[in-house]
């Protein structure tokens, strides 16, 4: 509640200071009286609104908020100008003095949205500045898992190789010990024959 009445806040603030450039001298160059100095604090003012607009309610909601709040100070304005027309000096041409108004708001609505515009780019320009570091951490991040798969990988190949080194060792023992207990079964068996022969010629 506290959050959107801040946010709300603003806005409402912004349509003061627009409504408040109706109260101004139609002189707006008029130095003798600081006219103008008022003038440029209204609208640094409104820049101002218009950032913080777009940082608590985003450039899509704000950008609608903005443009309702100029369009109804605007009607306001309007109809408190034609109400009060000799307390502004607005009874002799009526409708010129109201196109001027009218476009003293809008000029400082302007202001609000071009306040709006530069956070946004600002915003966007420090997004793409994180984006760019993230990438950065990333293709290092991918860069050392690369290294890391490669060195993983050639140890693979060591294993593999001294594991058939081993294999290919175990298995020519095992074949010459075959051929060892073969000849010694082929010596026993001679010996036995020869063995046999010469216990039937002494029978």
């Amino acid at each position: 509640m506290k959050k959107l009445f801040t946010s709300y806040s603003v806005p409402v603030l912004l349509g003061i200071l627009i409504f408040a450039s109706d109260f101004l001298n139609t002189s707006l160059f008029n130095f003798g009286d600081r006219n103008f100095a008022v003038w440029f604090v209204l609208s640094i003012l409104c820049f101002a609104c218009g950032w913080y607009i777009n940082r608590s309610l985003g450039w899509q909601l704000g950008g609608r908020v903005v443009f309702a709040v100029i369009v109804s100070i605007t009607i306001i304005s309007i109809a408190i100008i034609v109400f009060f027309n000799e307390y502004f000096s607005t009874f002799e041409v009526l409708t010129e003095n109201l196109i001027l108004f009218s476009l003293r708001n809008i000029i400082l609505g302007a202001m609000g949205i071009f306040g709006m515009s530069i956070q946004e780019v600002v915003s966007g320009e420090k997004e793409a500045l994180i984006l760019r570091e993230k990438v950065k951490v990333l293709e290092a991040t991918a860069a050392d898992s690369k290294k890391e798969a490669e060195l993983l990988l050639r140890e693979a190949v060591l294993k593999a190789e001294k594991i058939v080194n081993e294999s290919e060792t175990n298995a020519k023992n095992i074949f010459l010990k075959k051929e060892r207990i073969e000849q010694e079964l082929k010596d026993f068996i001679q010996i036995e024959r020869e063995l046999i022969k010469r216990y039937e010629e002494l029978k």
